[in-house]
Formats: structure tokens, C-alpha cells, sequence
């Protein structure tokens, strides 16, 4: 039995850890077998090394052949035109005479696959840019019965230009509708409240030809940009998302990371990065300051604020670039940089000044990627609430921010606010550090086995948390739902697998793979240093079991309590990605129930009743099920009238969800003390913003009830 201490040694059980690629402890082998002929050879270095990559190490490596030259080929195509709104059936005809040839493209390092499709994609986009502007000049005929259909996979590619042209119309057109539909409501809404308006200035009611030729200057406004954005995908972008298909062909969470979208993944899984602190936004070709990190470099600078429009960036004593017309992912990349180095921004102030501020950039904490905990006070009660967004986990930096850490900070917290049950919420947690997953099962269980995982050419082998202590053993319930994955998942399974406590909510998503994150500058040889930086392989390496043997993979955790919400009918498991790896099961490993297994039975007897009883519930499941059917309803309408009309009846089902939770008292939830009283007021604005939305939550609700149960 490992240890979760154990799991660096043991190679490569992080979820999302970062470390060598063993598979290439000397260089590709590709590299001594064939020179490099492309025109561009940093594109044939990095498929090469992927493929390697990908063949070598990959959980369940697939051959390089026809069948895989097929899946990348379609999730390519499905990915470069997603919304079949710029190629023509011609076109993809062209482009699968190469359905089965990318195998051996990539073996002779020549890509005319992706040479083709890059061509054509710019030259139908060229087509479509010439035309949106016309469509929008003249005003659309909003009484026509005519229709719209927005699900693009409902939808073949346009035969030719002039099929291209009326979809482009009728794109239009509705979302045209969509916004003089919401301006009428607005306008409704005024009306409705006269004292306030007048407040404001006269009511003018506007009639539908004005509120029409708004909303397409509106809707020209929003194309203008979007069309600005594509202009600026460039080859390496082209070249990353044919990466991106070769690596999901293999699986749906086997990855490659271009460099950028690798620092915003570590942002996420860390909470911290370098920078300035500064949240941009992008609207009308510029460039604003939409908020700043409380406590960043900038907020501790003093001189940039938010609405400040940024006009170019310079590093250090360097030349500065203008950024006018820039998409906002590449000027943030701009103004990041590594802690002490400098930054000088020239922006232009709502006074129309023009300043030049220079920052020095520090670490930034994203404090809402952390665990944060209240108290809910119920019938005289105490019970805790805690809430972990992620299984957040800094491997980069020693003392740095981890999630087992600051749930079992939390925990101690709660515990001294004499609380008599805790509730964990896992809803939303898409996972993270497997490590920390295994140490958070160990602060409610004493000892014993939390995970088992097998790798390739290993056979199974059990995690068990190092540390005998138990931090928590009072009455516990984990809330889940559908988007509830990975380490969340191993949580939640040790938990119920133990009867530890119960699970509510939502079957989860079902993520039973392990994936590890590669450094591809650090597998290549200095020989190509001048090409660096390559990004990152995010790739499949084990699969996880519960301890009772049974995978979490395709299938995902089913509570002991199903507590109905708004996301249960959504097809976003991992049974509906593509190309997920199948689910199966190995032998269990020994260990002993959690001593309250039996009163366990009587709670989860006893909640089920109450939720199958439940009129809130029950609203909430025939509301529901009436949204789910609005949705699978995707062809609208686009007579104005037929449009409303719709768009009522889909109202209707979300107020009757809205109703269902006013059927319940609100719960009663406080910060704890030590949160309530400091004298940071963005700490206390934070908590009280998280604690909010949580006052009408049921399934929150019962989940205090079956904690009350359990005290009693």
C-alpha cells in the first residue's frame, strides 16, 4: 500500500501534477530517425514529439493508423468551422480525401491536411466578412413565418455560397430578434415602473422599426468585433487546435497546451500567477481595466483604475507596443511577466489624459479559487458549511496553497465554532491534485486504503492516506452534482465506499482517469532551443478505482440521495465527450466500514422519503423536465410574435423553478467570527457574496436536515 506521500515516487498519480516525461528520458526517437523538412520545422518538431508522446505513454495508446487519421480528422473539422457557418459542402468534400491520410501524413512529417484546410477556412471567412456588413444595412422583416435552426450539428454544411448566404441571414436575423425582443422587455419593464422612471428622465417609447434598427447595430457592433478576433488567429493558432485533435483522439481529457493556455491552466490549478493584477476587458477594438485584484501590484501601485482604457505596453526600458486591434488574450500575455520585473502601461484616463504608469510585477492571488467555509444556523443548531470550488495545489512553490491544508484549516475552524455536523460541497468541482484528494478523505477517516491506481504496465496499486489522525468525526454529507469530476469524484467514492457520510445531489460526471502534465521544452534537446517555447502535453496516464473496486470512469458516482436540480438533464457527462475511455473494474481492496455505517441506512432511508415527498422537489423536477424539453426544442422562430410567444413558455417553466424554492424557508447562514470582524473589507464582501445564493438552496437544506437527524 502506497501512501499519498508516496505518490511523487511512486510516478505520475497526479491528477494534474507537473513533472518530466519519463517516456523521453532521452531524446524522441524520431529525432535520430528522420531530419526535419518542413517549412516551418518547429510545426513538424512538435507533432512528431506528440505522437511520440501520445504512443509511448498514453493509459491506452491507440495505433497510428486509419481509424485514428478518422477521429482526428473529424474533431478538427468539427472544431475549424464549428458552427458550419463558413465552409461549403465542396469544400469538406475536398477535405476528406485526407479522412484517412493524416497517419501518414504525420509519418512523413508533410501536412497538406492542414495546409488545405487553412486555406480554405480563410478564404470562406474572407467570403463571409465581405457579406455580414450588407445583411445588416436593410432592415429584416420581423412579421415573416419563417424559422431558425440554432443547433449547428442539426445542420449540414451550405451546399453553396447562396445557402451560406440565407443561413448567414437567418443568423442574423435572429439574433437581431433576440435583442429587440429584450429591449420590448426593458421597455416593459419602465413602464411598469413610472416613479422611478421619471426619475431618470421622460419614458419614450420606441416602436418596433426603431428598436429593430437598433438591435441590428447592435448585433453589426458584436460581429464587427468577432470578426476582428478571427483576423488575428495566426498559423501557430491553426497549428494548436490540429495538436489539440491529435491528443483527443486519444481521449477527451489528453490535451496539448499551447504555451499560454499552459500559464492559464497553472493559474487555475495554483489560484496565483505573475502579473499586475489587472482584469481587462475587450469592447470596441480597445482594451479597458475591468476590475483589480484587492492587494495585487496594481492595486498597491495606486495609479491604474478600473475604466482606464490601455493604449500600448512596454517591458522595462523597452520600446512600447501599441496594442490597438490586439485580441485581449494577447495583450494580457504581454502584460504578465515574471515577480520584480517591470511593466510600464500608457492608458488614457475618463478625462481623456494619457499617464504612463509603471507596475512591478508580483504574485497575484485569485482568493475564489480557494475553500471557504460559514455556519448555518438551524432549530438551535450549529452545522458547517464548506465550500471547495477546486483541488487547488501549488507544486511549483514550497508553503504554497493547498486544498487538503485549508479544508482541514477550515474544519478546525468550525469545529471551535461548536458546530454538530459539516457539509462539504463538491458541486462544481471539476478536480484537480489527486494528492490532495486522498489527504482530504483523511481527515474524516482514521486510516486505511482511499484510492487505488493502475497504470499501464503496472498492476493496481492502493493509496492510503499517511497521516492516522482524524480531524473530523462528527456527522458529514458531500453535496455532488453532474459537473462533480476527477478528484472530486475519489473524495466522494472514499467517502460513500467507507459510509462515512452520505452523498447528495447528482450522479457525478464520471472522470476516472489520471492526467500529467509534460513540459515539452524540457523533453526536447537544446538543439531546439530556437524553436522553444513548444507548450504542453496534458496526457492520460492511469485510470483510478474506488476501493471497492468499481471505476468512477463513464459512470461517475451515483449519491445515496438524489436531490433534483437544474443541470441533471444536461448531456454533459464524460459519456458524452468523445473517444472516452471505457468504464471497468478490479478487484477490491480490504478495509473496514466507518463504525456509524448503520445509523447511515436510517439517514439516507429517511432523506429519500423526504425528498421523494418534498412539493419544492417535486416542482423542481416537472420544471425541469419542462426546461429540458424548451432546450431539445432548438428551430425558433423568427416572426417576432411566434418568437415571444416561445420565449414565454420557456419563462414560465424557469419561474416555476424559481417558484419551487420559495415553497422552503430560507436557510440561516453566518460568517464565522474570525471572517466577520476582520478589517479587510474585501475578505468580508467576498464571504458574504458566497454566502448569499446559498440561503434558497435545497438541496443544502436537506442536507442540514439530515444533519440535524444525525445529532439527535
Amino acid at each position: 500500500m502506497l501512501s499519498s506521500r508516496a505518490i511523487a515516487t511512486y510516478g505520475t498519480v497526479l491528477l494534474l501534477g507537473i513533472s518530466g516525461l519519463t517516456a523521453f528520458n532521452s531524446p524522441p526517437s524520431w529525432l535520430r530517425t528522420s531530419g526535419v523538412k518542413l517549412e516551418n520545422p518547429k510545426d513538424e518538431v512538435l507533432l512528431k514529439t506528440l505522437v511520440q508522446g501520445l504512443s509511448e505513454a498514453h493509459y491506452q495508446p491507440q495505433p497510428i493508423d486509419d481509424q485514428f487519421s478518422q477521429r482526428v480528422f473529424e474533431l478538427y473539422l468539427k472544431r475549424l468551422d464549428s458552427g458550419h457557418r463558413f465552409l461549403l459542402q465542396a469544400d469538406v468534400q475536398q477535405l476528406r480525401k485526407y479522412q484517412k491520410a493524416l497517419d501518414d501524413e504525420l509519418k512523413k512529417g508533410d501536412h497538406p491536411f492542414l495546409d488545405l484546410s487553412t486555406r480554405l477556412i480563410e478564404q470562406r471567412i474572407g467570403e463571409t466578412q465581405a457579406m455580414y456588413r450588407e445583411l445588416l444595412a436593410n432592415p429584416f422583416d420581423l412579421t415573416v413565418a419563417e424559422t431558425f435552426e440554432t443547433d449547428p450539428d442539426k445542420l449540414d454544411y451550405p451546399v453553396d455560397a447562396a445557402a451560406r448566404r440565407d443561413y448567414w441571414r437567418r443568423l442574423l436575423k435572429y439574433q437581431t430578434l433576440v435583442q429587440v425582443s429584450e429591449m420590448m422587455d426593458e421597455q416593459a419593464k419602465k413602464a411598469e415602473k413610472p416613479l422611478a422612471s421619471k426619475q431618470a428622465g421622460p419614458i419614450t417609447k420606441r416602436t418596433p422599426a426603431e428598436l429593430e434598427a437598433d438591435a441590428r447595430k447592435r448585433v453589426l457592433k458584436y460581429y464587427d468585433e468577432w470578426f476582428n478576433d478571427i483576423k488575428q488567429t495566426d498559423a501557430a493558432d491553426r497549428l494548436a487546435l490540429y495538436a489539440s485533435s491529435l491528443a483527443n483522439a486519444f481521449d477527451p481529457h489528453t490535451e496539448y497546451f499551447a504555451p499560454q493556455d499552459k500559464d492559464n491552466f497553472d493559474i487555475a490549478l495554483t489560484g496565483r500567477l505573475e502579473g499586475t493584477g489587472a482584469l481587462l476587458n475587450e469592447k470596441d477594438g480597445q482594451i479597458s481595466v475591468a476590475d483589480i485584484v484587492p492587494g495585487s501590484a496594481a492595486y498597491r501601485q495606486g495609479e491604474l483604475k478600473t475604466g482606464d482604457i490601455i493604449l500600448r505596453v512596454g517591458q522595462g526600458d523597452a520600446e512600447p507596443v501599441n496594442i490597438s486591434g490586439i485580441r485581449r488574450d494577447k495583450v494580457v500575455k504581454l502584460i504578465r511577466g515574471k515577480k520584480g520585473t517591470e511593466v510600464r502601461l500608457t492608458v488614457r484616463k475618463p478625462d481623456a489624459s494619457t499617464h504612463v504608469i509603471s507596475i512591478i510585477r508580483d504574485v497575484v492571488i485569485i482568493e475564489d479559487t480557494y475553500a471557504q467555509s460559514a455556519v448555518v444556523n438551524e432549530g438551535g443548531r450549529k452545522i458547517g458549511y464548506i465550500f471547495l470550488p477546486s483541488f487547488y495545489a501549488d507544486f511549483n512553490h514550497n508553503g504554497g496553497r493547498s486544498s487538503a491544508n485549508d479544508v482541514k484549516n477550515e474544519l478546525e475552524k468550525l469545529k471551535k465554532a461548536g458546530v454538530q455536523g459539516v457539509v462539504l460541497d463538491l458541486r462544481f468541482n471539476g478536480g484537480g491534485s489527486l494528492q490532495d484528494a486522498v489527504e482530504m478523505a483523511g481527515l474524516f477517516v482514521k486510516s486505511g486504503p482511499m484510492v487505488q491506481i493502475k497504470s499501464r504496465q503496472r498492476p493496481a496499486q492502493i493509496i492510503a492516506d499517511p497521516d492516522a489522525s482524524l480531524q473530523y468525526e462528527g456527522p458529514l454529507v458531500v453535496l455532488v452534482n453532474k459537473y462533480s469530476a476527477s478528484a472530486s469524484e475519489i473524495l466522494a467514492a472514499a467517502i460513500q465506499d467507507y459510509q462515512r457520510g452520505l452523498i447528495l445531489g447528482n450522479t457525478t460526471y464520471g472522470k476516472g482517469t489520471v492526467q500529467q502534465i509534460f513540459d515539452l521544452d524540457q523533453v526536447l534537446p537544446s538543439t531546439f532551443d530556437n524553436l522553444k517555447p513548444f507548450g504542453s502535453l496534458k496526457l492520460t496516464v492511469q485510470k483510478y478505482y474506488r476501493i471497492n473496486g468499481g471505476s468512477t470512469q463513464f459512470k461517475g458516482v451515483t449519491p445515496d440521495v438524489v436531490v433534483p436540480d437544474a443541470y441533471s438533464t444536461l448531456g454533459d457527462g464524460e459519456k458524452d465527450t468523445e473517444y472516452p475511455l471505457p468504464w471497468d473494474e478490479i478487484a477490491p481492496a480490504s478495509y473496514k466500514l466507518w463504525s456509524g455505517a448503520a445509523a447511515l441506512k436510517q439517514l439516507v432511508a429517511a432523506s429519500n422519503n423526504r425528498v421523494a415527498t418534498s412539493a419544492g422537489l417535486k416542482l423542481i423536477t416537472e420544471s425541469v423536465q419542462r426546461m429540458q424539453k424548451r432546450k431539445n426544442d432548438t428551430q425558433v422562430s423568427l416572426n417576432l410574435a411566434g418568437y415571444r410567444a416561445e420565449q414565454e413558455l420557456t419563462r414560465a417553466a424557469a419561474n416555476k423553478y424559481t417558484e419551487s424554492q420559495k415553497l422552503v424557508p430560507p436557510l440561516e447562514i453566518s460568517l464565522l467570527s474570525a471572517t466577520a470582524t476582520t478589517a479587510d473589507t474585501t475578505q468580508v464582501n467576498r464571504a458574504a457574496r458566497f454566502v448569499k445564493p446559498l440561503r434558497k438552496d435545497l438541496a443544502l437544506r436537506e442536507a442540514v436536515t439530515v444533519i440535524k437527524n444525525a445529532a439527535l
